[in-house]
């Protein structure tokens, strides 16, 4: 009976003793994960040296400007409409040059221009065909080919108005109008009648200023 009681209480004690083992293997084992999380959070403190946060910089809050108004896209087309706005009723006698051919050259362009422009010198880039019109019509359109024109970089073009031969009374009513349209053109500088073989009467070679650089 004794010896039972020495035996057990032997087992308690080897119990006890391995129970003290494992507490002490997981403190162990809790104290090197500490150990190597804190050295992964040391890790780039370690590599690079100790840091100082940036300052943040002062910050200056500037007015918001105030919103300029916009031209709508019909305020815009009527500024285009007033500034190509081309008089029937100018008087062009004065200003053309009355010859076998009659022609326009504006002041301070030599009678050299015109004569190199019926030798066609310069050679034809565009063209704009009046024919079947209104005058309206005709009008807007003469406009809108002197603005693409330029805009292309054109020097020489060609305008053909017809020789007026469908007109009442067969008169060439266009034709005297396209001199008057292009002769209020700033753009224009000369023109002369075309030659036989571009239209002769019936249509004009027109001699554009060139592009401000």
């Amino acid at each position: 009976m004794k010896s039972k009681s020495l035996q057990d209480l032997a087992a308690i004690r080897q119990t006890l003793a391995e129970q003290s083992r494992a507490q002490e293997l997981a403190l162990a084992a809790q104290r090197e994960a500490e150990r190597r999380a804190e050295a992964e959070r040391n890790l780039f403190t370690r590599a690079v040296g100790k840091v100082q946060p940036l300052q943040a910089p002062e910050r200056v809050i500037l007015p918001q400007p105030k919103a300029v108004p916009q031209f709508t896209q019909r305020q815009l087309d009527d500024q285009a409409a007033l500034q190509e706005s081309l008089s029937d009723e100018f008087d062009v006698s004065t200003l053309l040059d009355v010859d076998d051919q009659m022609s326009f050259r504006r002041p301070g362009i030599g009678t050299d221009v015109t004569r190199k422009l019926r030798k066609g010198e310069w050679s034809l880039q565009g063209q704009l065909d009046l024919h079947g019109l209104r005058s309206d019509e005709a009008r807007n359109a003469l406009a809108q080919f002197i603005r693409e024109a330029k805009s292309m970089g054109w020097r020489c073009v060609r305008v053909v108005h017809g020789k007026g031969l469908g007109s009442p009374g067969k008169e060439p009513v266009l034709k005297s109008k396209v001199q008057r349209w292009l002769v209020q053109k700033n753009e224009v500088l000369a023109f002369v009648q075309a030659k036989p073989s571009d239209g002769g009467a019936g249509a004009l070679v027109v001699l554009l200023a060139p592009n401000k650089v």
